[in-house]
């Protein structure tokens, strides 16, 4: 039996739970974990999920800002984890446990700050958060439970890679390209011991990206998107990886967030 995780920063999920019925009658992954969902707890809307087969949901949400939440049809174990990065009190995590076939998986599911417009903490506070949580999430290891597989999804807000910008030249005083971003972020993989599953199946050296900006007047023909969204594993999860999917058409959808899902599928 196959398993499917996506990932989806939704940009408000009462506005947009239409484009998420959609989304799992569509393409029905077993998981859906949703970023800056906007949504305090109380208010979440599980009706709709439930009717589809979701019936097992596990939220961290605040009400007007970020918020996570994780939409399973597979049980999902009462060991939940809601850690506060930063200690600010924001909702930007939420793990679950479950098990599928022989295996026990932790899933983390993260919406990493944006950081603001300016790269430098001096004059930007945001920013300055961001790299403390980018600093913080490099105590998160693949490995950290004996006997548990990891993967962890979301909205990282950081596109790493040279080719998960449309200009790696022009981008490198934005915010979310910025050296010392995608060197924290590859830090955070690298001490981590996780595997960037999208690039095991897309090559470094192809474009991929999951994002792509409201500002842009002809999103589809200008095409300077980034890769801000993310799924990665621990190491023995990787040879079960049979597919990864980018729904780029999910940014041409009434009413759009400007994230796309991205579906890892695993054959075991």
């Amino acid at each position: 039996m196959a398993l499917s995780i996506a990932t989806w920063n939704i940009n408000s999920v009462r506005l947009r739970m239409p484009l998420v019925e959609h989304f799992l009658k569509t393409f029905s992954p077993d998981i859906l974990c949703l970023q800056e969902t906007k949504c305090p707890n109380d208010l979440f809307p599980s009706k709709p999920l439930k009717a589809l087969g979701y019936e097992h949901i596990v939220m961290h949400g605040q009400k007007g800002y970020h918020g996570v939440a994780t939409v399973s049809r597979l049980p999902l174990t009462e060991l939940v984890e809601r850690r506060d990065y930063c200690g600010v009190g924001d909702a930007r995590h939420v793990s679950v446990l479950f098990h599928h076939r022989n295996k026990l998986i932790r899933l983390h599911n993260f919406y990493v700050p944006a950081g603001g417009d300016e790269p430098d903490r001096t004059i930007n506070p945001k920013f300055g958060h961001k790299l403390d949580f980018i600093e913080e999430m490099k105590l998160l290891h693949a490995e950290a439970e004996a006997g548990i597989s990891s993967i962890l999804v979301g909205d990282l807000n950081i596109a790493p890679l040279e080719h998960d910008v449309w200009s790696h030249k022009q981008l490198l005083k934005i915010v979310s390209h910025t050296p010392i971003e995608t060197e924290g972020l590859i830090d955070v993989m690298t001490k981590g011991a996780w595997v960037d599953l999208m690039r095991r199946k897309v090559p470094a050296h192809e474009k991929l990206y999951t994002w792509w900006s409201y500002r842009s007047a002809d999103w589809v023909a200008a095409n300077k998107g980034r890769r801000l969204d993310h799924i990665w594993s621990s190491a023995d999860l990787e040879p079960h990886l049979s597919n990864i999917a980018v729904i780029r058409e999910a940014r041409g959808w009434e009413r759009p967030s400007d994230h796309v899902p991205v579906i890892a599928e695993f054959d075991f």
